[in-house]
């Protein structure tokens, strides 16, 4: 082989994608949803989360984002994302989750807040997901909403009514109307409406048509929706004076009682998922995990402005009681 002809079968051996990956090529992934969107405190979470594990976004790790709000947008930036053939994504929520399972087969994905992965299809089994696609769950289905709704009637004796705000775009909210709820009110002895909104402006018909049932409270089911809409809801709760119980931590924030998962926790244990999978570990070998502890934060100064005296038995279980 001639001397030229050498230096160039080298030079293209040193720049082919093997070398490039062996020698630390930069991976890229994709994350799906709203959950950073408007959330810094989660953002953090989620690249400390990775920055644990040796990745950093810019360096060996490059990102990208997709958001949307309404989900009706979901199709198409799915399709967009996964056109661009990342390593793996990432998808917030049980809406994110279904629309990349529906898109791809291949590329591994890792789901983050999903109530009911078993119940939606999206795995076999919580210990043996099966396909391309694990991660982890909001809370262990059954008799969550139970607890949430026995929180409530602790804050409000004698409430016999406690509307339900839910999403029916949302397959988790389907499945738990459907098989949950019934359930729940029979054995609570509690009649369980169901409001519902799809949209920001159908937030204030629904707390409207809580207040005209005469509801005693209302539960806020999780949701894209309702997270990126959490002062409006708040607000809404406020202006109909109906105690409101919800899932994440941001509605700490004015609304009277949160119950659920550190949602920043999850993203940030999402990073030992995708460095799991980054460095070769299939996603059916990778039980989905659920939470193994859930906050309970209490605001005193809503519960004032309701005029409910919160129970001693209700503040001593509380993790933080806001003043």
């Amino acid at each position: 082989m001639k001397r030229r002809d050498f230096i160039a079968a080298t030079a293209a051996l040193l720049v082919s994608p093997r070398v490039l990956r062996a020698q630390g090529t930069p991976r890229r992934i994709g994350c799906f949803g709203i959950f950073l969107e408007n959330a810094p405190n989660i953002l953090e979470a989620w690249r400390s989360g990775l920055r644990e594990r040796g990745w950093i976004e810019g360096k060996n790790l490059f990102v990208e984002y997709r958001y949307t709000q309404p989900t009706d947008r979901y199709p198409a930036l799915v399709a967009e994302l996964t056109a661009l053939r990342p390593d793996l994504v990432v998808g917030a929520g049980p809406q994110a989750a279904v629309a990349l399972k529906s898109a791809t087969a291949t590329i591994p994905i890792v789901f983050v807040g999903v109530a009911d992965p078993v119940g939606l299809g999206l795995v076999q089994s919580l210990a043996r997901p099966g396909g391309n696609i694990t991660g982890l769950a909001t809370f262990v289905p059954g008799d969550f909403t139970s607890k949430g709704v026995e929180i409530l009637r602790e804050l409000v004796p004698g409430a016999s009514k406690i509307a339900l705000l839910v999403n029916p775009g949302n397959p988790i909210h389907r499945l738990i109307v459907a098989e949950e709820i019934p359930r729940t009110a029979r054995n609570l002895g509690v009649a369980l409406p169901v409001v519902e909104a799809t949209t920001a402006e159908e937030l204030d018909m629904a707390f409207a048509s809580a207040a005209a049932q005469h509801a005693d409270a209302i539960m806020v089911f999780a949701d894209p929706l309702t997270n990126f809409q959490a002062p409006r809801v708040v607000a809404l709760a406020a202006e109909y004076h109906l105690p409101a119980s919800y899932l994440f931590r941001q509605f700490a924030n004015g609304g009277l009682v949160v119950y659920g998962p550190d949602i920043a926790a999850l993203y940030r244990r999402a990073g030992a998922y995708v460095d799991k999978i980054l460095k070769g570990t299939k996603p059916s070998d990778l039980p989905v995990e659920q939470p193994t502890k859930f906050e309970l934060v209490i605001n005193m100064k809503t519960a004032k402005a309701l005029g409910l005296t919160v129970p001693p038995s209700l503040l001593v279980r509380a993790d933080e009681v806001i003043e």
